[in-house]
């Protein structure tokens, strides 16, 4: 009788799971959701213009010859990214248009994949997004796909993907906190639900473990939604978060509620763009931007259309079509109005968390505005570099303080330089652009920070005549001076103020205060310089300590394997401190014209509102 019921409450177990399991196609864009989107489109434009960009790549990617397994060092990422995006395309164009040139493409591309040696599991990310798109043209095609087609798909994301993820060797992302886990997650759950029928128990374990490991990299975003990676990666790992929500969530799999600092990270992720339309790209990121698909889903989630403010601009952007996911916009927008755009209201972010930020502006409609974004955090995060206590600054619609960004990955493991050693000595703070001494912040004594050091920002004020924030540096310089402060503000709407504020101990040093600019430097006069970007000036003043000597510091590479960062250079000074010596070093950024007036900068401490 024992055994009966046990047999009996496994029964009911999976008919309970089966029944939120619809037919194919179930992942992301069910049956019959075509015809709201094809109505978005004869009815809005700016939709229109979306999905014929959609619809031209796709007639691009049938030109061109099938993917090949070729591996780039110990990454196969770029062909699987290559598939996720032609087979999203490709399946998209043919569930909207129901073309047969689209299906028949995709249908190739697929079994082509699929009959790949393997998917390269020692670097798992490639398995995961292989995985994922080869699962949702599997899913989306099904019901015109062949028997023997249908096996060699279905096949390959078994034993390819999801297989291998259970493969101790595999699968340490599951307890990792970063994109990985957010990655690799996704794409087994849209493998787990893409062949379901054929191992229901299986898609089950895949798919409940998937939803508790997955909290790790949830619990990184509170309490504010500052994403410890930083832009690029924000737009890696919570859209797949978002990928993996948004087809649980319309199963009923997973209920719709996220952690406070998840929801928030949508206006994180918009404050990061300057006004000069440039990304505040601290630790591992680029200088680029483009429409976000996410972006599309936290509006409307969060029922606030002011979240596509930047997304519009980004309409007319014909790069959009390199964005592997694009199709998602379709979905995630649908019944969203693109016309009528509401301005964001808030002119500051500041966001704790791993890596912590303070984002300001001026404004958000005029291209002219000043915009500051202010990085604190731990060189010990994933991807970060030696940052702490860097900016950016936009006026005119120029970016003059900026940050050099990421080095292409493969160009530095193809030279065998170890950028994953973390530690004090590591090869990875040899690399110029993640060490100090090529960032906006402090050097002392041509000291590396301490990568076990932490900051956070200690205060800040969101009065439109005076945006700040203000940081304690003392553990990230720990052991080379007693204690340092930072502060930066947006004063008047008119400049931008930087203060340091240090304490000597029982030694001697000097401080080196840098920022890296692609602006001309026009003059320098002692304590005052002229830049010049595109017949645009900002005037660099350095107030205290008055009697110092501006000049300029090269960034032509200092090794071999060193990106050549062309038209930049560094401007900054020293000043040698005496042991047990209080020092403050303040310098101001006025755009468009010098004041005659004296401009006088408060203590920290009395950075109020």
């Amino acid at each position: 009788m024992k055994k009966i019921f046990i047999f009996l409450s496994f029964i009911s177990f999976f008919q309970s799971f089966s029944q939120n399991i619809p037919p194919h196609p179930r992942i992301l864009f069910l049956k019959n959701e075509e015809n709201p989107i094809s109505e978005s489109i004869k009815k809005d434009k700016n939709w229109a213009k979306i999905h014929q960009n959609i619809i031209d790549e796709s007639n691009q990617i049938i030109t061109l010859p099938t993917l090949e397994r070729i591996q780039i060092g110990r990454r196969l990422l770029d062909k699987s990214r290559e598939c996720l995006r032609r087979v999203f395309f490709l399946s998209y164009a043919y569930r909207i248009s129901k073309d047969k040139k689209y299906f028949v493409r995709c249908e190739a591309e697929l079994l082509k994949v699929s009959q790949f040696s393997d998917w390269n599991p020692s670097h798992f990310l490639d398995v995961a997004e292989m995985t994922l798109g080869v699962s949702i043209g599997y899913d989306w095609l099904f019901d015109d796909l062949s028997e023997n087609s249908r096996k060699i798909i279905k096949d390959a994301i078994l034993k390819k993907g999801i297989e291998a993820s259970l493969d101790s060797k595999y699968n340490s992302w599951l307890k990792a906190s970063h994109n990985w886990n957010q990655v690799c997650n996704a794409g087994m759950t849209y493998g787990a639900l893409a062949i379901y029928e054929e191992n229901p128990s299986l898609a089950k374990q895949i798919i409940d473990r998937a939803k508790d490991s997955i909290k790790l990299p949830l619990e990184d975003y509170n309490p504010d939604g500052a994403y410890p990676e930083g832009y690029s990666y924000w737009g890696y790992g919570t859209s797949f978060h978002v990928l993996f929500l948004s087809a649980l969530q319309k199963l009923q799999l997973i209920d719709n509620q996220t952690d406070k600092g998840f929801e928030k990270t949508a206006f994180y992720y918009q404050q990061m763009v300057g006004s000069s339309g440039k990304p505040f790209n601290y630790s591992d990121a680029g200088i680029g931007t483009g429409l976000s698909p996410s972006m599309f889903w936290y509006a409307n989630k969060l029922k606030d259309n002011s979240l596509l403010f930047n997304e519009k601009k980004n309409l007319d952007d014909k790069n959009m079509v390199k964005n592997r996911i694009l199709p998602a916009v379709m979905i995630w927008g649908n019944g969203l109005s693109l016309e009528k755009v509401a301005e964001p209201k808030e002119k500051i972010f500041v966001g704790q968390g791993k890596s912590p930020v303070a984002l300001m502006r001026t404004s958000w409609a005029d291209k002219n505005a000043i915009y500051v974004g202010f990085k604190t955090g731990s060189a010990s995060v994933n991807h970060a570099h030696m940052d702490i206590g860097s900016f950016v600054m936009d006026a005119n619609g120029e970016r003059w303080a900026m940050d050099l960004g990421m080095q292409e990955y493969e160009s530095l493991e193809s030279k065998g330089i170890k950028l994953w050693d973390k530690t004090q000595t590591g090869q990875r703070w040899e690399i110029m652009r993640y060490n100090n001494f090529y960032h906006n912040t402090l050097t002392f004594d041509q000291k590396l920070q301490n990568v076990e050091g932490k900051a956070s920002i200690k205060s800040f004020t969101n009065n439109p005549k005076f945006l700040s924030a203000t940081t304690d540096l003392s553990d990230i310089y720990k052991g080379q001076v007693d204690k340092i402060e930072r502060g930066i503000a947006i004063v008047d709407e008119k400049y931008v103020a930087v203060k340091d504020e240090i304490e000597t101990n029982e030694n001697e040093t000097t401080v080196r205060w840098a920022m890296v600019t692609s602006a001309k430097i026009l003059s320098i006069t002692k304590n005052m310089a002229t830049l010049s970007q595109n017949g645009k000036l900002l005037y660099l003043l350095v107030s205290q300590p008055s009697k110092v000597e501006l000049k300029t510091y090269e960034t032509t590479p200092t090794h071999e394997y060193d990106a050549t960062n062309e038209g930049t250079q560094m401007i900054g000074f020293e000043v040698k401190i005496p042991k047990n010596t209080k020092q403050n070093l303040t310098v101001i950024m006025i755009p468009n014209q010098l004041y005659n007036d004296k401009i006088a900068v408060p203590d920290l401490k009395n950075w109020k509102n």
